[in-house]
């Protein structure tokens, strides 16, 4: 199908639009993040992969969040398993606009490798980020998140357990502590989440 050429003129209406889409997006991408938003705390982490991440680099998405340590071998595999049955309830156009991030509180045994073995073990594809940090950090980013933790004589941990949503902006907009199964709440507060993003 052949079209009409563009005018001159149309073609600086273009260009001018462009060039306004990429202005708003720049002021939305570097605007101040609300005083509630996780993403206020900037841990030194490092990814599975062994690259330094930032939780700033979420914002824009909503984003699952939860807690964890790789030698755990009953609730944390749990808390894998109930996230990938909720992100699975997803439809494909809603999963993919979602992040997960899972942050370990056993810094001094979860390397980079485990972490990375770990991810592999659970299955976990491209949209997940397992992270470590330092323990002083961990602590912070577990009282963020509501997170209590506490390493017994064994090595091993007692914690609580419970997935958050993040908003956009790492606001904590759900939290659930159900394992195991899909929390209907939390999901209906997922895709509401998904539905208002971006």
């Amino acid at each position: 199908m052949n079209l009409p050429p563009i005018s001159r003129r149309g073609a600086l209406l273009c260009l001018t639009a462009m060039a306004a889409a990429r202005s708003s997006l720049a002021v939305t991408s570097t605007a101040p993040l609300p005083g509630s938003s996780v993403y206020q705390l900037k841990p030194p982490l490092t990814d599975q992969d062994g690259k330094v991440f930032e939780l700033s680099s979420l914002r824009g998405q909503p984003v699952l969040v939860s807690m964890f340590y790789s030698s755990c071998q009953m609730v944390c595999p749990m808390i894998f398993e109930t996230i990938q049955q909720t992100a699975a309830a997803l439809r494909p156009i809603e999963r993919d606009r979602l992040r997960i991030l899972m942050v370990t509180f056993d810094p001094a045994r979860d390397s980079t490798a485990v972490l990375k073995r770990t991810a592999q073990a659970h299955g976990c594809g491209e949209r997940w980020s397992l992270v470590r940090t330092d323990e002083a950090n961990s602590r912070k980013v577990a009282a963020l998140l509501g997170v209590q933790y506490r390493r017994l004589t064994d090595g091993e941990f007692n914690h609580s357990s419970s997935v958050e949503l993040l908003d956009s902006d790492g606001r904590i907009a759900a939290r659930t502590s159900t394992l195991g199964a899909i929390d209907p709440a939390f999901l209906k507060a997922l895709r509401q989440t998904l539905a208002t993003a971006g």
